[in-house]
C-alpha cells in the first residue's frame, strides 16, 4: 500500500508518558495507514527538539503528559513546525481539552480508546488540509526537475559530467539550475569549480523546519555560469549525518526555486543518499569500460531494484566509452542487462586540465568532443524528463488512497 504521503514515509510522531499508548497507535496505523514510521518520545520538554529533528508530517499530542501543560506544548509545537499537522489525543469526556487543543493550534483531535477508522479519517482530513494549505507567493510550486548522478565507484568522472551537464541544461532549457554537493565523504564542487566554500548546506540544518526562499538562497554560491552551487561542508566539520528527513525538506525547496536540481552523490549508499534517489525524477549512473566497475555497478542497480525503482528511470552512462582495452558496449549491456542510454568519450587529459583549473569543460573547450556529448545527453535529459506528465503515478497513488479512506468511517473532530 503507498503512503499517504506522496513520494515519501508517512511519519508520525506521538508526545505520551504512557507507554500503552504507543502501542494503540501502532495498531491503529497498522495495515491500512500505507507507508509509515511511528516515533515516540516520552518526555514532552524533548518533544520540539525531537520534532524538529524528524520534521514529522503529524505529531499526536496525549492529554498524558504527566505534570506538562497539554496546551503549551501544542501551541510550542504549532508555531516551531508550522508545515507539520498537530493533532490533541483526548479521552471521550474531555472535550473541554480537545477544544482548548483546536484553539492552542492543533488542526484537531482523536479520542481514546483510539478507534482505527475514526483515526484514519482525521490523518485523511488533516493531510488533505496540509497538502492542499495556500502557499506563499514568495514558495511557489515544487515543479523542477531532480537530476542525481552516482556512481559504483570513485573515479568515472562522475562530478565531470554531473558539473557540465549542469550547466548545459540551464543554457539549453533556459530554466535555472542548481547543483548540489551531496558527496559528504569527499565533497568536490568547491575545487572543481573554483568556488570559496564560505557557507554550505551545513548552515540550513538548524533552521530547515522553518526555511524560507532566503534561507536557502543565502548559502548558495553563484558560479561564473550563472548556475547556484549548494555546496557540501568539509567532511570533518559534519559531526552528525544529514538525516533523511532534512534532505527532502531542502529538495522541495530547491524544487520550488530552480527549473533544475542536479545532485552529485557520492558513496556510501545509505538512508541520507537513498533520500536523494528517492527524490530524483532521473538518476544519472556513470560508468567505466572496466569490469571491476561493472560488477558493482550491478550490485548498485539491484539495490535501485529491491528500493522499487522502475528501470526507466535510471540512464546508464558510460564515460571514457573509447578508452583502450575496455569492455564492450555489448558486453556491457549483456552483462548488466541494461541499455547504454549513452556514451561520453575519452579525454582524460582535458577532463584532469578543467578539475585543476576550475574551468568545466562546456566553457573551456565548447567544440570539444566532450562538449558536443554533453550537450547531446543534456537535450536529451531535458527532452526526457519534459515530456513526463505533471501529475506522477506516486501522486495519482496517493491520491486514491486518500479517496479511499474518505468514506471508511464518521469524521473525527477535526477542525
Amino acid at each position: 500500500m503507498a503512503s499517504l504521503i506522496t513520494g515519501e514515509t508517512l511519519r508520525v510522531l506521538l508526545v505520551s508518558a504512557r507507554e500503552e499508548a504507543r502501542d494503540e497507535v501502532g495498531q491503529a496505523l497498522a495495515g491500512r495507514a500505507g507507508d509509515h514510521r511511528l516515533y515516540w518520545v516520552s518526555q514532552p520538554d524533548l518533544a520540539a527538539t525531537r520534532a524538529e529533528d524528524l520534521l514529522p508530517h503529524v505529531i499526536l499530542v496525549d492529554e498524558a503528559l504527566g505534570n506538562a501543560n497539554p496546551g503549551a506544548l501544542i501551541g510550542q509545537l504549532a508555531g516551531r513546525l508550522p508545515r507539520s499537522a498537530v493533532l490533541a489525543l483526548v479521552s471521550a469526556g474531555n472535550l473541554d481539552l480537545a477544544q482548548r487543543a483546536v484553539l492552542a493550534g492543533a488542526r484537531g483531535f482523536v479520542t481514546r480508546p483510539l478507534q482505527q477508522d475514526d483515526f484514519l479519517t482525521a490523518l485523511r482530513q488533516v493531510l488533505a488540509q496540509r497538502k492542499g494549505a495556500p502557499v506563499q507567493a514568495e514558495e511557489g510550486p515544487a515543479s523542477g526537475k531532480i537530476v542525481a548522478f552516482c556512481a559504483p565507484k570513485g573515479g568515472t568522472g562522475r562530478t565531470t559530467l554531473t558539473i557540465n551537464t549542469t550547466i548545459t541544461l540551464q543554457r539549453i532549457t533556459g530554466q535555472p539550475a542548481v547543483l548540489v554537493d551531496a558527496d559528504f565523504s569527499a565533497p568536490a564542487l568547491d575545487v572543481a569549480l573554483n568556488l570559496p566554500a564560505a557557507r554550505n548546506i551545513g548552515d540550513l540544518l538548524p533552521k530547515v523546519a522553518r526555511l524560507d526562499q532566503d534561507a536557502v538562497a543565502s548559502v548558495l554560491a553563484k558560479h561564473a555560469s550563472g548556475v547556484r552551487v549548494l555546496l557540501a561542508p568539509p567532511s570533518a566539520d559534519l559531526a552528525n549525518p544529514i538525516r533523511p528527513q532534512q534532505v527532502q525538506q531542502v529538495l522541495v525547496w530547491l524544487k520550488r526555486m530552480f527549473g533544475w536540481v542536479v545532485v552529485d552523490l557520492g558513496l556510501p549508499m545509505d538512508e541520507t543518499a537513498f533520500a536523494f534517489l528517492d527524490g530524483a525524477d532521473r538518476i544519472v549512473m556513470t560508468v567505466l569500460p572496466e569490469m571491476v566497475g561493472l560488477r558493482n555497478t550491478r550490485l548498485m542497480l539491484d539495490q535501485f531494484r529491491q528500493r522499487g525503482y522502475p528501470e526507466e528511470k535510471t540512464w546508464l552512462v558510460l564515460n571514457r566509452a573509447a578508452m583502450k582495452a575496455g569492455v564492450s558496449v555489448a558486453d556491457i549491456e549483456e552483462r548488466l542487462r541494461v541499455k547504454v542510454r549513452y556514451r561520453i568519450p575519452d579525454d582524460q587529459p582535458l577532463a584532469t586540465h578543467s578539475i585543476n583549473r576550475g574551468v568545466p569543460i562546456v566553457m573551456s573547450h565548447p567544440k570539444s568532443a566532450v562538449a558536443r556529448a554533453v550537450n547531446g545527453f543534456a537535450r536529451d535529459l531535458a527532452g526526457g524528463l519534459r515530456t513526463q506528465a505533471p501529475d506522477t503515478q506516486e501522486a495519482k497513488a496517493a491520491g486514491g488512497l486518500l479517496g479511499r479512506l474518505r468514506g471508511r468511517a464518521r469524521p473525527a473532530g477535526v477542525s
